[in-house]
């Protein structure tokens, strides 16, 4: 039986956006694009696990299924049969700006003046509701609070001549970060916001039947369909596929000088095998732990990782450290990600349910825990306790990422500021907060260095959460208005 989900107003969603989500795109050789899909959402169901959808084209008619749950419990052979056709595109969610149930589930599929449109969004606009009450105000009905359906009426009711168009239309509208997958009766669209905040890739599937186009926000969603990945998409960049032999169109943005990639896809969200700016998750977070070993070392026996996605720099600690390492968590697979459930009694609940100490080998041990990041501290602290319950003599936590001390405004779950560990605590108060006998970060410096490597091409970064210093200027002015 699937845990409740939390109503919205138990929930502060309008004061604290809230998002991480996966968003695929299939232009397909034959007419099963939406069963590739299913398999493409299956390999980023670490994006979100609220809900899932997969809108599909079959020339003619557009086709719509979005259920409540992982893309497993959403999507069977019964819900898969009447979506056929050659185009498709999919979407699985953690709430964004709008309660987890059903009305936020995407795609969004709407009927518009130019035909019907579907769409799927990764991100967060951070002028929702000037935009909002410009659409009320016009006579636009809204159904949901998402953020997501404001992109669709936005695309809908432009007056442009056509599709490109119509999204260099919306994008002088808005403002944040956005990842889209737009799906048309004869074409998909994948649309990355000026900045590339958030990641989209494009790829295709080579058979003998012929080549399959897909767009993705990680490439193992590629590696599951037995593609290759071309490139990400550039800042700003439209791409449109559609099926023939000149199938792949680039649109350019003419500003793309200046980036800010969300950092945190590097520490956390994205999966480890995934290649994200022509850099390997893995490889990155092999870095920062080796990094964090100069920044905050530590005396102990064995160095343990909080898995799964701090498995990679607690290696590369224990390595650079010359500490043994050893696998001291069990982690029960069937539980989702603990940052990513929908409040936080949630969270504790499922620390306690998904993650099993092994007595051997912490018991009499001088532990070393090495987690990504620490935000609320509900994950850390339980488990340093199961920790000393199995007989470990000292546990000293180490993170691979600096202090998360500041809200994202782009799409991002970072909580209020109030709930930050750190936000009003110092390192050694923190450390008494959940329990350890010492704690460490990764410096803000070691933390980029570790993603503009030596020989690499330097990546501009969004590190707000950690430094406060926001990428986009309508954020400093609701700041410096709320403090007035």
């Amino acid at each position: 039986m699937k845990p409740p989900h939390t109503p919205a107003k138990d929930r502060d969603t309008a004061r604290y956006p809230r998002d991480e989500c996966g968003v695929v795109g299939l232009v397909s050789n034959d007419e099963e694009a939406a069963r590739s899909a299913f398999f493409a959402l299956l390999a980023l169901q670490h994006r979100g696990h609220e809900s899932a959808g997969i809108a599909c084209s079959d020339g003619r008619e557009l086709r719509l299924h979005v259920g409540m749950g992982r893309v497993a419990e959403v999507f069977g052979e019964r819900e898969l049969a009447p979506l056929h056709g050659r185009l498709a595109i999919g979407h699985t969610r953690y709430s964004t700006t709008g309660a987890s149930d059903l009305r936020h589930a995407q795609p969004f599929l709407r009927e518009t003046q130019n035909g019907p449109i579907a769409v799927g969004h990764n991100g967060n606009l951070i002028n929702q509701e000037a935009l909002r009450s410009d659409l009320l105000r016009r006579g636009v009905a809204l159904s949901s609070s998402s953020d997501s359906e404001l992109i669709l009426q936005l695309l809908a009711s432009s007056a442009a001549a056509d599709w490109v168009a119509r999204i260099r239309d919306f994008e002088a509208q808005v403002s944040g970060a956005y990842s889209l997958v737009l799906m048309t009766r004869e074409a998909l669209y994948g649309v990355r916001d000026p900045l590339g905040m958030r990641p989209l890739c494009v790829g295709k599937v080579e058979t003998e039947a012929g080549v399959s186009w897909v767009l993705a926000s990680e490439s193992v969603a590629l590696q599951a369909l037995g593609g290759t990945l071309i490139r990400e998409l550039a800042p700003g960049e439209i791409v449109r596929l559609t099926a023939g032999a000149e199938s792949f169109e680039s649109f350019p943005s003419e500003q793309r000088a200046r980036r800010a990639f969300c950092v945190f896809e590097f520490v956390y969200l994205s999966r480890p095998d995934s290649q994200i700016e022509d850099r390997n998750v893995h490889e990155l977070r092999l870095r920062m732990g080796a990094r964090l070993w100069q920044d905050a070392p530590a005396v102990g026996d064995v160095v343990v990782a909080i898995p799964d996605s701090a498995r990679s720099a607690a290696i590369a600690y224990a390595a650079a450290a010359g500490i043994p390492y050893n696998e001291g968590l069990l982690k029960d697979r069937l539980i989702g990600r603990t940052f990513i459930e929908p409040d936080d009694a949630m969270r504790k609940l499922g620390v306690r349910l998904k993650y099993s100490p092994l007595r051997f080998p912490l018991e009499g041990q001088r532990v070393i825990l090495v987690d990504d990041s620490i935000v609320r501290g509900n994950t850390a602290g339980p488990i340093i306790k199961m920790l000393r319950q199995v007989g470990a003599t000292e546990v000293h936590m180490r993170v691979a990422s600096p202090p998360v001390r500041h809200p994202c405004y782009m799409g991002v779950d970072m909580a209020r500021p109030e709930d930050f560990v750190a936000a009003q605590r110092s390192v050694a108060e923190v450390a008494a907060h959940i329990g350890a006998d010492s704690l460490g970060y990764l410096s803000l410096e070691g933390l980029s260095s570790s993603v503009n490597g030596p020989g690499q091409t330097p990546l501009g970064l969004c590190r707000a959460c950690f430094s406060g210093c926001y990428p986009l200027e309508l954020v400093h002015t609701r700041l410096r208005s709320s403090s007035s």
